[in-house]
């Protein structure tokens, strides 16, 4: 993770003092900041800016020891985020992974788990699945189901979390992880499994940010080591991707990039044009059913609803 040098410097707003630190905590329009000296502040954006992330570099004004105003937002290695017809919403900002948890129980949406693949790939970001909870009678139906993505290239990690994570560790190493997924997947018990404390300091920031304490209901950022750490994300339900085009959407299914550009009309959106290349591919066999469905109820998707916002 890039570091930002320790500043003190007069704000040109209201002649506060400002310094830089780092999101670790996300909930609405409140915000707690980790500074360069280990402290934690509370903060709130500037009138009606919004745009703040977990994980996100930030420059504030202090307004008080323990309080600040977020002034400005460094320069983003990468963010992830997801919307629906009418707002955008950030989920994590700088992370180089996104973990996308599942398991056999409660039972997993597998398109929830393309469309997190696909905005991962369009933020260019290295996508792990994990399914959690293999202790389970179910998990066999599960692990044959995400075969495909291990096909495609995608990681799969089996666990179980209140056994054993130390598979997960490996693959944390060294970088800025963000855990998705939905209710009841488990994520919050691999976050207290990898770092003992979190549920103590979960607590904490909870009552910071007077949210609740029992379920995740804002972005979290932990430190696992100097040079590791993970976001835990609140459940999700759905991820909407509309502000990607037909043309992205295609591009973020690895599978399809060698034939994109081979159809008979070079404006074919591989719905039910003739001479579609993705759809020859899919005869072959060189491309799954399953995805090129998805892709399709995505790309009708996007062209129902155009972004209003």
């Amino acid at each position: 993770m890039i570091s930002v040098p320790p500043v003190v410097k007069q704000s040109k707003s209201k002649n506060l003092e400002t310094t830089h630190g780092l999101v670790v905590a996300a909930h609405g329009k409140h915000f707690i900041a980790e500074l360069d000296d280990q402290r934690r502040i509370d903060c709130v954006t500037r009138g009606k800016k919004t745009g703040v992330a977990c994980g996100d570099r930030v420059e504030i004004a202090l307004t008080s020891p323990d309080q600040g105003v977020i002034e400005r937002i460094a320069p983003r290695t990468s963010l992830l985020y997801r919307s629906d017809l009418y707002r955008e919403k950030i989920i994590a900002a700088n992370v180089d992974q996104i973990v996308i948890v599942v398991a056999a129980v409660p039972s997993f949406y597998e398109e929830l788990i393309n469309r997190c693949l696909a905005a991962a790939e369009s933020a260019g970001i290295r996508a792990l699945i994990v399914l959690n909870k293999i202790d389970l009678p179910e998990t066999a139906a599960a692990r044959e189901t995400l075969a495909l993505y291990e096909t495609l290239g995608y990681p799969l990690l089996p666990l179980c979390a209140r056994q054993d994570v130390a598979p997960l560790k490996a693959h944390l190493l060294g970088r800025t992880s963000v855990l998705v997924g939905q209710s009841g997947m488990g994520k919050s018990t691999l976050i207290n499994a990898l770092l003992p404390d979190a549920h103590a300091r979960e607590g904490e920031v909870s009552t910071a940010l007077d949210s609740g304490k029992h379920t995740t209901t804002h972005a979290l950022l932990y430190h696992l080591d100097a040079g590791s750490h993970i976001i835990d994300s609140p459940g999700l339900q759905e991820f909407g991707l509309h502000h990607l085009n037909v043309e992205d959407i295609a591009q973020t299914f690895i599978e399809f990039r060698p034939y994109l550009g081979h159809c008979r009309f070079s404006n074919c959106l591989h719905l039910v044009e003739p001479g579609c290349a993705l759809d020859a591919a899919m005869q072959a066999g060189a491309i799954n059913l399953r995805r090129l469905t998805v892709y399709r109820a995505l790309a009708q998707e996007k062209l129902r609803a155009p972004r209003i916002y």
